[in-house]
């Protein structure tokens, strides 16, 4: 629950700035829902807030512990542009750039994974990437958002 209300206030509180520390940024946004390692020292942090939140905050920290950059990811001009690079990409790469996905589900006959993650759409749809057993993206792209054809998002 304490989980919940830090993301719940991470999608209300203004995002970092440059050059705040990783501590006001825990202090503001609370524990974030993964961390990524990236260049020597540097950090990445994700405030996602899944399964049915569409908004995913990436926080860059420099090797100092300070924000160099705070970008929200699930944009349609973001996705657009990153779904031209995604055949062959490692599922490793994949979380790095969009976080953790609201839904995986198995990629029937053939194998792998279908990793979905909603966004800020006013249409009612969600990106999807299926990943092969190989753990590399085969392809993703915009599909309609199942929760959108029944009440309330309930089967």
């Amino acid at each position: 629950m304490v989980a919940l209300a830090a993301l719940v206030g991470a999608c209300m509180t203004p995002p970092p700035t440059p050059g705040q520390s990783r501590d006001e940024v825990l202090r503001t946004w609370g524990t974030p829902t993964a961390r990524y390692d990236r260049a020597p020292g540097a950090q990445r942090l994700e405030y996602a807030t899944g399964p049915y939140g569409r908004t995913t905050w990436m926080i860059d920290l420099d090797a100092t512990g300070r924000v160099s950059s705070a970008r929200q990811v699930m944009t349609e001009p973001f996705l657009m542009d990153f779904q031209g690079r995604l055949p062959g990409m490692p599922s490793r790469e994949l979380l790095f750039n969009l976080g953790t996905p609201g839904e995986r589900r198995g990629g029937g006959r053939q194998g792998g994974e279908i990793w979905s993650w909603r966004y800020e759409t006013n249409d009612c749809l969600w990106f999807r990437v299926s990943i092969g057993d190989d753990q590399l993206v085969r392809d993703g792209g915009f599909y309609p958002d199942w929760t959108c054809d029944t009440p309330n998002g309930s089967d």
